[in-house]
Formats: structure tokens, sequence, C-alpha cells
């Protein structure tokens, strides 16, 4: 099931996201060269990834982090190579060192 909503997700992120163009739009979803992305990422929020996966459509899908219960970005980048931030936020927890019980929402 997880893994059906993630790749519906994924595919939505790719019919929808911005054309390639600045980092930072007023918090829109946003698109550049991965390079650029990451070094914004880097440079602004001191987040670099920690995990990562393909998405059935090629898509890398990442996580960055600057660091427990700090921010987060999640990117895409399409096969052709343009990533998309498409989601941030503070408060970052790694759920790897919960219990399964600790885990339910």
């Amino acid at each position: 099931m997880f893994k059906r909503m993630a790749a519906t997700i994924a595919f939505g992120i790719l019919a929808f996201s911005a054309p390639a163009g600045t980092v930072e739009q007023n918090g829109a979803t946003t698109c550049d060269s991965r390079d650029a992305v990451l070094e914004f990422l880097s440079t602004r929020f001191a987040e670099a990834p920690v995990a990562m996966g393909v998405a059935k459509n090629g898509s890398l899908v990442e996580v960055l982090t600057s660091g427990a219960s700090s921010t987060f970005t999640i990117i895409l980048t399409r096969p052709d190579g343009t990533t998309c931030m498409i989601a941030a936020g503070q408060g970052w927890e790694s759920l790897s060192n919960l219990s399964p019980s600790q885990t339910r929402i």
C-alpha cells in the first residue's frame, strides 16, 4: 500500500511540477538543476541528503535534513535531470531510532 501511495504521489508531482527556474519562489514548488538545489539547501539551511530511493518512473526522491529535530526538505529529480523541491519543514525526527509502538500516528 505504501509503495503504491508513494508512486502515486511521485507521479502527481511529475505531472504538476513547475518548470525549471529559480530555487525559491514564495513557497511554491520550485525546480532547477540538482546541483543548484543541493547547493542552495546546503548553504541556506545546512541540509544534506539522509535518505533516497528511486520511484517506479525513474525519478530520484531524496530527503535532506540539517540534523535531528531541525529542518528538512524532500526533493525529486526527474529522469531529465530537473530537481524540484516538493516539501519542506521543521522538527525532523528519525523514526529508525524509535520502537514500532512509538511510530504510530
